[in-house]
């Protein structure tokens, strides 16, 4: 599998990603949180073709770069509905850090617990992961053997709850039932900061003691 990660934003350095089948050339983008430029001059270098944007949730850091790239690929955006809301605030969330309000588009495809997205001979298995915001879900690719987690688990942390929408009860959960049942080998790739695997995570991280 391609996959390409894009720290982006000086604010949040988040990770978008990019996606992609080595035969097919088919592509994803996870996230484009901000800097447009560099996520599709990152897209013409690799000479992918991209057919959708998936979302895992609707932070201000995830989705501020959503509707530039979207336009300019012309492909559809898939999110969760239940974070519609929080995508509905991006100008109030833009404000607490004095930001300028990103641009809006459409969602046009909701996600959901169980779907499979196809990408070339990759399966996209979509998993509900709430707890950092209402609706966050991952993406797990078994064939690749990694992990989208969205801000949901990081290497020997996981993500705040202390946002409107969040609960540390439910992403416990959602960590406990969802990722950690995954294979020990499993990698996780973060929306922050660098990878991990699920058997590291397991046996070092302070939070799931």
């Amino acid at each position: 599998m391609i996959h390409s990660v894009l720290p982006v934003g000086l604010l949040f350095q988040q990770n978008c990603a990019i996606l992609a089948d080595e035969e097919t050339n088919e592509a994803f983008v996870i996230d484009p949180g901000d800097e447009p430029g560099i996520i599709l001059g990152e897209i013409e270098r690799l000479q992918v073709k991209v057919k959708a944007i998936l979302i895992t949730h609707a932070h201000l850091d995830h989705v501020s770069a959503l509707a530039e790239v979207k336009e300019a690929l012309q492909v559809p955006a898939y999110m969760h509905p239940g974070e519609q809301t929080l995508y509905d605030n991006l100008a109030k969330q833009a404000a607490q850090f004095d930001l300028p309000a990103p641009r809006m588009t459409t969602i046009d495809f909701p996600l959901a617990e169980g779907m499979q997205l196809t990408l070339g001979s990759y399966i996209f298995h979509v998993l509900e992961t709430p707890g950092h915001s209402p609706a966050s879900v991952s993406f797990y690719i078994p064939n690749a053997n990694r992990v989208i987690a969205g801000d949901t688990l990081f290497r020997r942390s996981i993500g705040r709850t202390d946002l409107p929408g969040g609960s540390l009860q439910r992403l416990l959960k959602s960590i406990r039932t969802k990722l950690l049942i995954l294979p020990p080998d499993t990698e996780v790739y973060s929306g922050h900061g660098p990878e991990t695997t699920i058997r590291d995570e397991v046996r070092h991280n302070p939070f799931l003691k």
